[in-house]
């Protein structure tokens, strides 16, 4: 059925290739290409949160880019100019304390520089990609969390150089852990109970923003793929940065 209602996903019986990894010539940001599908959304495990249920299917239908790693503070200082606002410093190490509000400044300035339409994955996106393209994996590429993730347990209570830990199944690293990621839907607790199948973006409103991913501060039931956080807009912490997605 999957393969009907995506024919595109049988690109290699045609002799053609899903185009390969890009680099941001701005900023060295290196990005995955993501291709369309299916998946199960959400989770029923022991550990799982109410607002992660219902298990329901998404299709995405449209091919994109996902940043390789969370966007550094050398690739935030390269477009806004200065790095003040993260806790914890190192050219290689995540932005951290960015509020929702100054990533879409960010976005703005990066896409005027470069002519592209780099932007916020949507949360359906996110954890797509997380699962190395939608598979049952507990964590962002794999069911143990020291192998991928820097948590609690492991972080010595900071942010980590990107890249450290393994990739996921689609070469993405630190999905799990290190930073909490910003994305673009606005948060409901019961968005799942009528999301549509197709492309979801969130519902219209809301108070806070949808975070993925958990960080270096928190347990590991917390950087589950499924798990889900919110905060303000206009909110900020040290736990929390971002991933670029592109259109493409």
């Amino acid at each position: 059925v999957q393969s009907m209602r995506f024919p595109w996903n049988l690109a290699g019986c045609r002799g053609t290739t899903p185009p390969g990894p890009s680099t941001d010539p701005i900023t060295g940001m290196q990005f995955v290409s993501v291709e369309p599908g299916c998946f199960q959304m959400g989770s029923n495990d022991d550990d799982s949160e109410p607002d992660e249920k219902p298990v329901h299917q998404v299709c995405l239908t449209q091919s994109y880019y996902l940043g390789k790693y969370e966007v550094t503070q050398t690739q935030w200082q390269k477009v806004m100019g200065d790095n003040s606002s993260s806790n914890f410093n190192g050219n290689n190490k995540p932005v951290d304390s960015v509020k929702w509000n100054e990533v879409q400044s960010f976005i703005r300035k990066l896409n005027q520089q470069t002519g592209q339409n780099y932007r916020l994955p949507t949360e359906a996106e996110w954890e797509y990609a997380c699962r190395s393209g939608g598979k049952n994996q507990k964590y962002c590429g794999s069911n143990n969390a020291d192998s991928v993730a820097w948590y609690d347990d492991n972080s010595e209570s900071t942010t980590h150089n990107v890249g450290q830990k393994q990739p996921n199944g689609l070469g993405l690293y630190d999905m799990s852990g290190n930073i909490g990621e910003w994305v673009q839907d606005w948060y409901d607790s019961k968005y799942y109970s009528n999301s549509p199948a197709d492309n979801p973006k969130g519902p219209s409103g809301g108070f806070g923003r949808v975070s993925r991913g958990g960080s270096w501060s928190r347990f590991a039931t917390s950087v589950r793929s499924a798990n889900r956080g919110s905060l303000s807009p206009d909110g900020c912490c040290p736990g929390l940065g971002f991933r670029l997605a592109r259109t493409r």
